[in-house]
């Protein structure tokens, strides 16, 4: 390899001492995971409230920590530049990090077998409070009082329970997929 293609490879797997710490590696790879995140929802939308972001937020979180905010709200934005920034979209900039923190709270070292039950239960569960999560923007927004909270609660119930059954299933790829991430990660180019 020549001298000048060496320090071009060296170039995209090391940061430059600067305030940001990504890599241009990083950027690239991060973008590509953000455009799937967006092109999986699109792609999943003929089936009611059932997609694959609780899985890419849990698996990107489990292999990138706190850089895995990255992907997810790549996904966000490009959520909001293709059905709009709306009054709908604003509750996404708080709903994917919630699971990110949560997933972030998991210990590290778990067991296969107990990451294997830890992983879907968290994330059916995000999907299962999905109304709950979102309300308290609704709320702040259409001045809602707390019988109207409930009834948006309930009334999204329905919806809710298909979304966390969706993330439950989805939820069982989040293990083989990180460890298959981080094999390929951590061995980059």
């Amino acid at each position: 390899m020549k001298t000048n293609e060496k320090n071009v490879l060296e170039e995209i797997k090391t940061p430059a001492k600067r305030k940001s710490s990504l890599t241009i590696l990083e950027m690239i790879v991060f973008a590509m995971l953000g455009t799937i995140m967006f092109c999986s929802k699109i792609i999943m939308e003929v089936l009611p409230n059932i997609h694959l972001l609780g899985m890419f937020t849990m698996v990107f979180t489990i292999v990138f920590r706190k850089k895995a905010l990255i992907p997810v709200y790549i996904y966000v934005f490009l959520n909001g530049l293709y059905s709009g920034f709306n009054l709908w979209w604003i509750p996404y900039l708080y709903i994917w990090t919630v699971l990110w923190g949560v997933t972030m709270l998991l210990p590290k070292n778990m067991s296969k077998k107990v990451a294997m039950c830890v992983y879907p239960v968290v994330c059916a569960l995000h999907g299962l409070l999905f109304s709950t999560l979102y309300v308290p923007v609704q709320a702040l927004l259409f001045r809602m009082d707390f019988p109207q909270i409930l009834a948006w609660i309930i009334s999204g119930l329905p919806f809710d329970a298909i979304h966390g059954a969706g993330n439950f299933c989805t939820g069982f790829l989040i293990l083989p997929l990180s460890e298959l991430l981080k094999k390929l990660w951590y061995r980059k180019i």
